[in-house]
């Protein structure tokens, strides 16, 4: 049964006096850094509204799983929820979630004040209708953190340019980002054996996906038919898109370092700050560690977005929405959080402490862009995003992906090609168990 939020005059009075009883909320959300800022923030809320705030973080390879299976269990741990942008359709459709429209008219909470891809990927259910579920809490993009100082180098510039023809830097395209990372695989620099990128290939959550997409999205990959929801043929596995995933294979097999057929966000972190590669993948919410880092820091990084290819320029949208649980006994506290959380000055200190803002008086104030050294390439990353599919049955889709793509780019087996064409197979037998075909 759908649960849908019905305001009476009097909780929409206390909750706009602050005047409702004290209680004890939980948010739930994955154990990473910026879940350490927001127990910092969220210091502001529990003095000012009275209320405790306890926290349930969960590491991220078992953040899905652990966190479905409360919202699928009916279970009350959870009073908010940061849930990730692929989970919305389910949420919504399976009545987990708050639907927040009547709440956000009641409150001047306007999807308009943010930013509007944050808005499709992370709140709205059915996507591209005002249907809200979700207040864009996390903004997160897949980009590139890189060795400046490594190539700024008088003889590496050299060397690589005598090789290819052009001067070292922010590579222009795919192409030329897969051959800096040639360059630099195997080379030693300090003494040290160093190699090319760090990218994702993890194969039991949703590593591999988070990362070839980035590649396949900018060589025409499209999840459908735009005119025919759920017509896959020859979109998915378009040649183009075969080609996209012929040139991550090249990229994985050329100028990765031994070993990295598994690695997802934190072992991609770990080759960076340790200084076993020049270029590094990865979401967004590093940014700040990485500039902080004693050994990578300051100004021996540098930040890029994920670069164009011959049919397009995307990269591949991560981020969450905060959501009021349905089955939570402490609703109007919730909303309260949200409420709270919404405040232009609550976002200006998160950004300040090292949350991704969503907010468009945050990222549009003149100044942001010069406010960390990842600023614009947060803005400018943010611009070209696309997301995942955000079906109710997303995560059989997002099985279905790993295991073809896996199976091809890291074990080598089959072509491309073949590739897609079993990851079609598999999605239209997903659909057709849903009925939508």
């Amino acid at each position: 049964m759908r649960t849908k939020l019905v305001l009476t005059a009097a909780a929409a009075a206390l909750m706009t006096a602050g005047a409702a009883k004290a209680e004890d909320l939980t948010l739930c959300w994955a154990a990473w850094d910026p879940a350490n800022a927001l127990v910092e923030l969220s210091k502001d809320f529990e003095a000012q509204s009275g209320n405790k705030m306890h926290f349930e973080f969960v590491p991220w390879p078992n953040f899905a799983d652990r966190m479905l299976n409360e919202l699928n269990s009916g279970g009350k741990l959870c009073d908010l929820m940061i849930g990730d942008s692929q989970w919305i359709g389910g949420a919504a459709e399976n009545g987990q979630y708050l639907k927040l429209n009547d709440f956000f008219d009641a409150n001047g909470i306007k999807m308009d004040d943010f930013i509007p891809a944050t808005v499709t990927g992370y709140a709205e259910w059915p996507k591209n209708t005002p249907n809200y579920w979700a207040l864009p809490a996390f903004g997160d993009v897949v980009g590139w953190t890189y060795r400046k100082d490594w190539f700024s180098r008088p003889e590496i510039q050299k060397e690589f340019k005598e090789k290819y023809g052009r001067d070292l830097g922010v590579p222009a395209n795919l192409d030329e980002l897969t051959q800096i990372a040639q360059f630099f695989q195997g080379r030693e620099i300090d003494g040290k054996k160093v190699y090319g990128a760090a990218i994702y290939t993890e194969r039991g959550s949703e590593g591999i996906t988070m990362g070839v997409t980035n590649w396949l999205y900018n060589y025409g990959f499209e999840y459908q038919n735009p005119e025919k929801p759920y017509d896959l043929q020859g979109f998915v596995n378009s040649p183009d898109a075969a080609k996209g995933l012929e040139a991550y294979k090249v990229l994985y097999d050329t100028a990765t370092p031994p070993g990295a057929s598994d690695w997802y966000m934190s072992q991609d972190i770990d080759a960076y700050k340790s200084g076993q590669v020049a270029l590094q993948m990865n979401f967004a919410f590093i940014w700040p560690g990485v500039n902080t880092d004693p050994n990578v820091g300051g100004d021996k990084t540098g930040y890029f977005a994920n670069p164009p290819g011959p049919k397009g320029h995307f990269a591949q949208l991560g981020g969450q929405g905060i959501s009021v649980v349905a089955n939570s006994d402490h609703q109007e506290a919730a909303l309260a959080y949200i409420k709270w959380f919404a405040q232009p000055e609550v976002q200006k200190k998160w950004w300040a402490m090292g949350g991704y803002s969503a907010l468009r008086a945050v990222v549009e104030d003149p100044g942001f862009a010069t406010s960390q050294p990842y600023a614009q390439t947060f803005l400018d990353s943010m611009a070209i995003v696309k997301d995942f599919w955000a079906e109710p049955s997303y995560a059989s889709l997002l099985q279905a992906m790993q295991k073809r793509v896996h199976d091809y780019v890291v074990a080598g087996n089959g072509t491309a090609q073949e590739a897609l064409d079993g990851l079609v197979k598999d999605w239209t037998e997903v659909f057709q168990d849903e009925g939508k075909l």
